[in-house]
């Protein structure tokens, strides 16, 4: 019998469930395929509001895997909701900014193991929601970034109190300051990827490892994942870059960003 969460139908995700001897794993990919999975604000509801269902179940699955269609993970927010940004007030997007974090970073308050099958690129936000899980594989070509300077904003998503959790604040504000790119190999070298394998075998190893997961006590592992992370010290880091991103967001550099998007050149940027 199908749960509820099952049984609803969403535009930009798919879910699949599967039984084990220990319980149900259930796996969530992000499906937008005019845009290489971008994040708009109606996949972000639907986000959440799955999450929240999982939630809500009697029995919890004993794993969630979150993967992308379209042989990609996540290119990050979508260019037309990055657009509707830079027309709105510093009041409005430092409020949208905060509410859109929180759809995505949903995942982060599962009582269960979450594992992130990085099956291709992920960049700037998309990259950011793989940190919010709890262990990560990620395919050896993919391509993934923190892009955010580069784009004239502030990191978001959670990512400048993530990836210094994750990495330290040496290597995670190198990523982060830079904005550079890296291959899965070294995502697993320095220890953000649990294991890095071609991409045709990201969903499978991350399916081994959520059923070895599923033979844990269940009780055990939602007591530890209470304990393992802070949200109130996440929560006060997306109020910060909230503020910053929506300051960001009406700036001449931004403007510049969408500017040279739709021109595709580089920006210029100006510091205005």
């Amino acid at each position: 019998m199908k749960s509820r969460f099952e049984s609803k139908e969403y535009e930009f995700l798919e879910i699949e469930s599967r039984e084990t001897e220990d319980g149900k794993i259930v796996s969530i990919f992000l499906n937008n395929p005019t845009s290489r999975n971008s994040m708009t604000w109606k996949m972000g509801e639907e986000f959440a509001d799955l999450i929240h269902s999982i939630k809500k179940e009697k029995v919890l699955p004993r794993a969630v895997i979150i993967s992308g269609r379209n042989d990609v993970f996540c290119a990050g927010g979508d260019l037309n909701l990055l657009r509707s940004f830079s027309e709105k007030t510093f009041s409005q997007n430092r409020r949208d900014m905060r509410k859109f974090y929180g759809f995505f970073l949903s995942v982060r308050k599962l009582p269960v193991p979450v594992i992130a099958a990085v099956n291709g690129h992920a960049i700037g936000a998309g990259l950011s929601l793989t940190f919010g899980c709890d262990l990560r594989i990620f395919a050896e070509e993919g391509k993934y970034s923190f892009n955010f300077v580069r784009l004239g904003i502030h990191p978001g998503m959670g990512s400048s109190f993530l990836s210094p959790e994750l990495l330290g604040k040496s290597l995670g504000g190198r990523l982060l300051l830079t904005g550079e790119t890296f291959d899965g190999k070294f995502a697993k070298t320095c220890g953000l990827a649990l294991d890095s394998v071609p991409k045709s075998e990201v969903y499978s190893r991350a399916m081994d490892l959520a059923l070895s997961l599923s033979k844990a006590a269940p009780l055990a592992l939602q007591e530890l994942k209470k304990n393992l992370y802070s949200w109130k010290q996440l929560d006060s880091a997306l109020k910060k870059e909230a503020e910053s991103q929506a300051r960001n967001f009406i700036s001449d550099d931004f403007k510049e960003t969408i500017k040279s998007i739709l021109e595709k050149r580089e920006p210029k940027f100006t510091g205005k």
